[in-house]
This record gives structure tokens, C-alpha cells and sequence, in this order.
């Protein structure tokens, strides 16, 4: 059975912040908000808790993972950006973006796209998610918790605790997020191009 603590969206309890740290260097996996959706998250260096991750959403290893980081400078540590990409996602984080780039030798193979050696990043504006990050002092491995034959991400924290009590170790209420996708920005060739437009504004590019 989950544990299942609401935490405040805007003035998040340090306390509970803490508990959800711990479960995850444990080898948890959390469900928590984003600026877009609830989403999934584990540690990166946790290819256990990574291959249940995979068996809650049914993903092959083709599916793009993301990077959940505090800021700019932790983004470099994972990524290989150039200076129009680094331009860029300064003055667009944080908010509701995905920006795909190389991947470093930092970044665990498995988190990689196989073939592209791609990593997704995102900087979020929500204040659970840059306090997990703050917090554990590294990026956090997450996923959209869009559950397997449905389109959209779940929504409701009361829903998500009678379908993945079992399967997850801790549920973060921060009450109804109404799914809008992120705005995800492909920053690894010579131009950056917006390859899904959702809830971020982006500038128009190229």
C-alpha cells in the first residue's frame, strides 16, 4: 500500500518533502505534480524501480524518458547544450517545456533513446517538483502517469490512489491537474524545433 501525503502546491511542507526523498534514495517510486500532469519518478541510478516504472506504463525501450532538473547548471551536468539551446531554455524555464538534447555519459544508457542517445529536460515551474529536486540534490528519472490504452495523464490524486496503491510507493497530492501536455523543443541539431506544441509558449523558432 501507498503512503499518501498531501503536500500544499504552492508552499510545499519541507517535512513531507523529505519523506518522499527518503522513499525514492530507497528505491521508491513516487507519484508526484508537475506544471502539466501527475507524473512518475524514481531515482536515475535505479534500474529496478526503472523497470517497474516501465510495467506500470507497458513502455518499450523506445519510449523517451525525462529529466526532471532544479536549473540550468544541473542540466549541463546530463546534457550537451549548444549556445542557441542554452539561450533558449534560459529564458523559457521554468515552465511547462521538454527540451530534447545529447545525452552525456552521465545520463545511465538505459534512460537514453537507443537509437538517438537523447535525453529529455525539464525545468519545471511547480514547487513540489523543484523542491524533489532541490532536496535530493539531483535530477529525478520521471515519466508522464499516462496509464497503459489511455491518451491522457490521470488527474485526480483520489483516482490514482485506487489504481496504483499497489504499485506505487508513495502518492503526492497537490489536488485536480487537468492534463495539458508539455511543449517539447528538439535542441539537438544546428536549429531548435518545436515538435509538439502544448501548454508552454514558445517563440516561434527556426
Amino acid at each position: 500500500m501507498a503512503l499518501y501525503l498531501e503536500i500544499h502546491p504552492e508552499n510545499p511542507q519541507l517535512r513531507l518533502i523529505h519523506r518522499a526523498i527518503d522513499i525514492i534514495r530507497n528505491g521508491g517510486i513516487i507519484v508526484y505534480p508537475t506544471d502539466s500532469a501527475y507524473a512518475l519518478a524514481c531515482n536515475l541510478d535505479d534500474k529496478n524501480a526503472l523497470e517497474r516504472i516501465r510495467r506500470i506504463r507497458q513502455l518499450d525501450d523506445k519510449h523517451n524518458f525525462t529529466l526532471i532538473c532544479k536549473d540550468l547548471a544541473q542540466v549541463s551536468g546530463f546534457s550537451k547544450i549548444n549556445n542557441e539551446a542554452f539561450r533558449l531554455i534560459k529564458s523559457l524555464t521554468p515552465d511547462a517545456f521538454t527540451f530534447i538534447l545529447e545525452a552525456t555519459k552521465e545520463v545511465p544508457r538505459r534512460l537514453q533513446h537507443p537509437k538517438k542517445k537523447t535525453i529529455g529536460i525539464s525545468i519545471p515551474k511547480s514547487e513540489i517538483a523543484q523542491k524533489l529536486v532541490e532536496e535530493l540534490g539531483e535530477p529525478l528519472f520521471t515519466t508522464t502517469l499516462i496509464l497503459p490504452s489511455e491518451s491522457d495523464a490521470m488527474s485526480d490524486p483520489f483516482e490514482i490512489r485506487e489504481r496504483l496503491d499497489d504499485l506505487v510507493d508513495l502518492i503526492i497530492d497537490a489536488g485536480i491537474i487537468e492534463y495539458q501536455p508539455t511543449t517539447i523543443i528538439d535542441c539537438t541539431g544546428n536549429n531548435c524545433e518545436i515538435i509538439r506544441q502544448g501548454k508552454g509558449v514558445a517563440p516561434s523558432l527556426g
